[in-house]
């Protein structure tokens, strides 16, 4: 029994062996990181190529892209006051900061939607085209991926199952929520400042 009782103390931070969880969400940003690099690399090399002007239609708006980015950086801020506030035990606050981050995180996505119906370009108009879509798609899904893991989070710090001793999980799901947000500013560089400059 105080085997069982040893085994479920948390050890203490920055103790100990890495744990799983932790490891396995290094394995996927490193994953993630490279069909982001694949992609990115095909753009540059396809923009590189292209004989026509490129992006077809000019240099993107960078207004929305702007905000956006804002958006984005603003909610891991808040997501790393959210892990300071659980570090010193203080839940409520935690829980807000989290729900601010949370409706951050949906804002980009629902500014992102806007965008693309924006656009007077589709996904098979042209090159460019199919390229804007698939990477920023493939970013977005990445976001709505992290703010469900983040609400999963709000939701077992309102029950109380992460803690001060036992906020892992909060570790965990900011690390993929700061390589999303990472992400976002090399995307936001090429696909929309790149062009103004080129």
């Amino acid at each position: 029994m105080a085997e069982d009782l040893a085994l479920q103390k948390p050890l203490p931070v920055g103790k100990g062996p890495l744990s799983t969880g932790r490891w396995g969400v290094w394995t996927l940003i490193v994953t993630e990181a490279s069909l982001f690099g694949y992609l990115i690399l095909t753009y540059a090399v396809l923009g590189l190529q292209s004989p026509s002007r490129w992006p077809a239609d000019g240099p993107p708006d960078l207004t929305l892209p702007i905000v956006n980015t804002l958006i984005l950086v603003s909610s891991s801020v808040f997501v790393a006051f959210c892990e300071q506030m659980l570090k010193h035990n203080n839940r409520l606050p935690a829980l807000g900061l989290l729900a601010v981050a949370i409706v951050l995180g949906s804002t980009f996505v629902a500014i992102q939607l806007h965008e693309w119906a924006g656009k007077p370009y589709g996904i098979q108009n042209h090159t460019y085209g199919s390229l804007f879509f698939i990477i920023t798609g493939f970013h977005m899904a990445h976001v709505v991926v992290g703010v469900v893991s983040l609400s999963f989070v709000w939701l077992w710090i309102g029950l109380k199952r992460v803690n001060q001793a036992r906020r892992e999980i909060l570790s965990i799901a900011a690390l993929y929520w700061h390589f999303v947000d990472a992400v976002w500013l090399v995307i936001v560089s090429l696909l929309y400042g790149l062009p103004h400059v080129a």
